[in-house]
């Protein structure tokens, strides 16, 4: 398949992603329930889980029945972490899927941490608030150099975990410096799932697309997060929303991710999200307003880091702005 540089995406009007899509093995429709039929699955690498393309991000959700509701329209990938609204996110989720087949659905938790000792405490902490005997995925959470991959204990702790059956499958997630991590992570065998930031505002998108390609190939599964830059909107004031379901469709006419993991806090947002589970052709009205969103300065911060120096204080601006 040929390769589409954000350049070139944007120059020939965004087209012809979608409908290549269509097309692709990696596609598995789903046929257990009428409600589920048309539902588009993907592979999430070499875990062999099939997941819907899009999943829930649940980090600032806290109501149990939007979550319900996710899962009653196919939703089957729920993620989470340790850190999470003080940890009452990993608390709902356990409450709401105690009385669900476990093997009905799909749990992921990140916790960060730099040494051994605190991450499985962390994570076992993790695990009560779940109630559950495993998680599906457990990713170290937000790092940004490949480095880590040589803290050995560290790396030994969560390959214990998934042969002790705490956890069937580890990853980890990244912010920035993504495609240096993705690489890394392709050229190792440590580990299942990468969890990193992708969207069509990514300032070096060639770069991510290549390493994307890569992690695939080596059997990595990719979930997409951040897939809305700026959160929504072009202001702060929240006045001037965006086409979300434009960019994430975006994110997925790339064949090399798995599933996306939109932020959902509203039925609203989920109706949104639900539609493109069945279809993400990107309309001409989508390309129209992603190449207007591309000229708009908006809320959406790469990461880069570049604008620390020339902040007094050395704030660490990449990290308030996402949060």
């Amino acid at each position: 398949m040929k390769r589409i540089s954000r350049r070139g995406f944007l120059r020939t009007g965004i087209t012809g992603a979608a409908g290549i899509m269509a097309l692709s093995p990696s596609l598995v429709s789903a046929s257990s329930s009428e409600q589920e039929k048309n539902i588009i699955y993907r592979t999430l690498g070499k875990t062999g889980i099939k997941v819907p393309i899009v999943s829930m991000g649940v980090m600032n959700s806290d109501n149990p029945n939007l979550c319900k509701a996710a899962y009653e329209n196919g939703m089957t990938l729920f993620d989470t972490a340790n850190g999470y609204q003080n940890g009452r996110n990993e608390e709902m989720l356990g409450n709401l899927f105690k009385d669900y087949p476990r093997k009905s659905f799909v749990l992921a938790t990140k916790v960060k941490s730099s040494g051994p000792d605190e991450f499985l405490e962390k994570f076992n902490i993790s695990l009560k608030r779940l109630g559950m005997d495993y998680v599906d995925i457990l990713y170290l959470h937000a790092i940004d150099n490949p480095e880590i991959f040589d803290n050995k204990p560290l790396i030994n702790i969560m390959k214990k975990l998934k042969k002790d059956g705490k956890t069937r499958f580890i990853g980890f997630s990244t912010h920035k410096n993504m495609a240096a991590m993705i690489n890394a992570a392709a050229a190792s065998d440590i580990w299942d799932v990468i969890l990193t930031s992708y969207n069509y505002k990514v300032v070096n998108i060639d770069e991510m697309n290549s390493s994307l390609k890569k992690a695939n190939e080596a059997g990595l599964g990719i979930v997409a997060m951040k897939t809305i830059p700026g959160g929504g909107y072009f202001d702060r004031e929240k006045t001037k929303p965006m086409n979300t379901s434009a960019a994430i469709k975006w994110v997925l006419s790339n064949p090399d991710v798995s599933t996306a993991i939109p932020g959902m806090t509203s039925f609203d947002q989920l109706d949104l999200n639900v539609k493109i589970m069945s279809d993400f052709t990107l309309t001409e009205q989508d390309k129209k307003d992603i190449l207007i969103a591309c000229s708009e300065p908006g809320l959406y911060c790469p990461g880069c880091s570049k604008c620390i120096p020339a902040c007094p204080a050395k704030l660490p601006v990449p990290e308030l702005m996402r949060a």
